[in-house]
C-alpha cells in the first residue's frame, strides 16, 4: 500500500471520475481489510481517509459499494496479503471513544447543572446569596488561602 504522502481524498477522487480522467482502480488486500489505489494521468494514489491516513474497509462489499457509487464499477483485486483473521488495530480509537465519553458525561452533567439553577430560579423560596455576602465569603477564603501559604513557606 502506499504511504499517507501518496494519497487522495474522496472529494478529489469524484472530481477526477467525474472529469474522466480515472484509468484504473485496484483494490489491495492488506490485514484485517482492503484499500484502494486509483491510477490517473502516471499517478497512482492510495484512498485516504478523513483524517490522512490510508481508508480500509473491513468490508469487501462495502468497498464494492463504494467504488460504484461514485461510478467506478470495473476493477482489478490483489487478495494477496488479505488476512481476514488479522483484526485491523486502531489504536487513535481507543482515545477517541473516551474523549467522547468524557465530553457526553460533561455534557450531561452540565445539563443537570442548568436545569437545577432554573428550577432554583423559579423557586420563590430559594435561599440567594447578596452580592455583598458572596463578595464577604470570597475575601475570608482569600484570606484562608493566604495564611495556608505562608504557613507551607515557613
Amino acid at each position: 500500500m502506499a504511504t499517507t504522502m501518496d494519497t487522495i481524498d474522496h472529494v478529489t477522487l469524484q472530481h477526477l471520475v467525474e472529469a474522466g480522467a480515472v484509468r484504473g482502480a485496484e483494490v489491495i488486500g492488506q490485514p484485517g481489510g482492503w484499500g484502494i489505489v486509483i491510477k490517473y494521468g502516471m499517478m497512482e494514489r492510495t484512498l485516504a481517509a478523513r483524517r490522512g491516513a490510508v481508508r480500509v474497509f473491513s468490508r469487501f462489499e462495502t468497498l464494492v459499494n463504494y467504488l460504484k457509487s461514485i461510478g467506478i464499477s470495473q476493477f482489478n483485486v490483489n487478495a494477496s496479503n488479505y488476512d481476514p483473521a488479522e483484526k485491523r488495530v486502531r489504536p487513535d480509537a481507543a482515545a477517541r471513544m473516551k474523549r467522547t465519553f468524557d465530553a457526553a458525561e460533561h455534557d450531561k452533567w452540565f445539563r443537570e447543572q442548568v436545569a437545577e439553577g432554573i428550577r432554583q430560579a423559579d423557586n420563590p423560596s430559594a435561599a440567594w446569596l447578596s452580592d455583598a455576602e458572596v463578595k464577604a465569603m470570597s475575601a475570608k477564603r482569600r484570606e484562608a488561602w493566604a495564611k495556608q501559604a505562608k504557613g507551607r513557606a515557613a
